[in-house]
């Protein structure tokens, strides 16, 4: 097979051609996200219990879920949190089981669950780690907090419409809602009482069917429609009539206003109150697609936004996956420079020009199987692409050596291309096999760190298998053109002065040195065995530390303070004003 590439005039180039265009083609079918899909398999049950404690949460409903769930299999583990009016379950599978068969089991299960308060809503079971964000926009103005969220609102539908961003929230606000409040100087003067309000605005203020009109001609579809929608239309609400014609409005005895449910729930950004639209990906979609769609839509956005409206992208996670990547390229490049340039000083242009190009046919031809085997480009892939720069350049390297030390032997450049590359191929196969025999367990690990961990073995390996695939067919049959050239070409004075030079290192320098080892072995070997003894003696003395990952210095502080239940919402402003001002 080597013989056959090295001196057929197309083959080498064919395959050289197929590896790039696969590579080509698969780059746009690749994902680029921060980290991989490493989430565990979790499903969360939630209920709505209206002003019950968190002790009666967690007797009425966190306990009761948590027995429904003794029948159900492949559960991991089981946290439950109870909070006022609210109770949370989060069930995690078991890693192996079927996840589909899991949620099967635990919506069955909560289904069954009868005896929830009746003050409770229906329980809710929904997936989670479905989505991962991308990065988020808050919007500032100075006008009321109704009209920001009815501007974020509308900007949300916008960016779903002309950006093509499937999943946008709006966060800092709560339920919008009319408040009454009523007067009980008003209720006692006019003998009304609460339910009489209640029921007055609950009978006037409708939008329901009526029915429908036959005639003769076509059927009328009859709706009564006085659903009050805004503080004026609720206040003119007649809550009491007289005989004579008086009438007394709800606006008479109450203050109507438009506000939102829970005041504690806003974002201030910058000190400003904001509104956070933060926009999500799924798992199949571009993290760094969707970000570049979100700010094209930004840039526009801006110039058409009212005065005072303020947008800032913030929360930007996937900054660091296009810093990656750019280090990525220049590595590369670098590499490929660093790698031409040294081949260059010992061979010719074109011979150091086809050892270099086995990085980017290799990088390109690995890409191709990233995708069936739910690879993604992110920073652990990454990594693997990194380590993957140095290791493969030495196949090339020692294959190109090994040809032109033939070639020196007095061979042709056909026979020195296939002799050389045969003598070192089984050194470089089993290279390769090492390789593959260090990192291929990784892709065993159990848990989450064999999901972080598992792109580093995939990608490193069918990076070098590539490799080998170049090395081996293509690499040969373009030194062999190469050599043929540079038998023609006599050595410029550079070539002569630098061959000089290297002979002078080798057997001054590099000769001396070797003499003086094996001159002194005992004593180098004990310094070894010295240096040896010493490194264990580190670990085993505990000087040298154990951890999975490094500490990283990140670039977000986040401070929370934890305060009583039942802390009024101006000392908790005054609290995060404290912390504020500190940072």
């Amino acid at each position: 097979m080597i013989r056959f590439f090295a001196a057929h005039p197309t083959a080498a180039n064919l395959l050289l051609l197929i590896l790039l265009a696969m590579g080509a083609l698969s780059v746009s079918q690749l994902q680029r996200e921060t980290f991989p899909d490493y989430a565990a398999k979790e499903l969360e049950v939630s209920v709505v219990y209206p002003g019950a404690a968190p002790a009666d949460v967690e007797e009425a409903v966190c306990l009761r879920i948590e027995d429904a769930l003794d029948g159900v299999t492949d559960v991991e583990e089981v946290r439950s949190e109870a909070r006022n009016g609210l109770g949370r379950v989060t069930i995690e599978m078991r890693e192996g089981g079927d996840f589909r068969t899991f949620s099967d089991e635990v919506r069955t299960e909560v289904d069954a669950i009868d005896d929830f308060p009746a003050a409770a809503e229906a329980a809710v079971v929904r997936e989670l780690h479905r989505t991962d964000p991308v990065i988020s926009i808050a919007v500032t103005a100075a006008g009321p907090p109704a009209d920001l969220k009815s501007y974020c609102e509308d900007l949300k539908q916008r960016l779903r419409r002309d950006a093509g961003v499937s999943l946008v929230e709006v966060e800092g606000f709560s339920d919008r809602q009319i408040r009454v409040e009523l007067s009980q100087h008003a209720l006692r003067q006019h003998g009304l009482g609460i339910d009489d309000v209640a029921r007055a605005i609950a009978r006037q203020s409708l939008d329901l069917p009526a029915g429908v009109l036959q005639t003769g001609e076509r059927d009328l579809s009859l709706r009564f429609t006085d659903q009050r929608r805004t503080p004026d239309e609720v206040a003119a609400l007649v809550v009491l009539a007289g005989g004579g014609g008086a009438e007394i409005r709800l606006g008479d005895i109450a203050t109507v206003s438009d506000r939102f449910e829970l005041d504690e729930d806003k974002i201030l950004f910058q000190g400003k109150r904001a509104g956070l639209l933060k926009i999500s990906k799924t798992k199949s979609e571009d993290s760094l697609e969707v970000n570049d769609r979100v700010r094209a839509f930004l840039a526009e956005e801006r110039a058409r936004s009212p005065r005072g409206v303020e947008l800032t992208l913030t929360e930007d996670l996937t900054s660091i996956v296009r810093d990656r990547l750019e280090m990525l390229v220049v590595n590369g490049i670098q590499g490929l420079a660093l790698v031409f340039l040294v081949m260059w000083l010992f061979f010719s242009f074109r011979y150091s020009f086809w050892v270099a190009m086995g990085l980017p046919v290799a990088f390109l031809g690995a890409l191709f199987f990233l995708p069936p085997f739910g690879q993604s480009i992110n920073m652990i892939s990454m990594v693997a692409l990194l380590l993957a720069i140095g290791l493969l350049m030495d196949d090339a390297i020692v294959i190109a050596e090994n040809i032109a030390r033939h070639l020196r032997l007095g061979k042709r450049p056909l026979e020195a291309a296939v002799a050389g590359t045969g003598e070192v191929k089984w050194g470089v196969l089993s290279s390769f096999l090492t390789t593959v025999a260090v990192f291929g367990p990784l892709s065993f690990l159990q848990g989450d760190i064999g999901k972080v961990l598992r792109p580093v073995p995939i990608v490193l390996i069918f990076v070098l298998g590539v490799s080998l695939i170049e090395a081996f067919f293509i690499l040969p049959h373009h030194l062999a053109h190469s050599l043929q050239r540079a038998r023609r070409d006599r050595p410029g004075r550079f070539r002569r002065r630098f061959d000089a030079g290297l002979a002078w290192v080798r057997e001054r320098l590099l000769g001396s040195a070797v003499d003086w080892i094996f001159r002194w072995r005992y004593l180098v070997a004990g310094i070894l065995a010295g240096l040896l003894l010493l490194t264990a003696g580190m670990v085993a003395g505990g000087r040298v530390k154990f951890q999975a990952f490094p500490d990283i210095d990140g670039d977000v502080i986040v401070a929370r303070a934890l305060l009583p239940q039942g802390t009024p919402l101006a000392t908790a402003e005054a609290v995060a004003a404290r912390l504020t001002g500190a940072l």
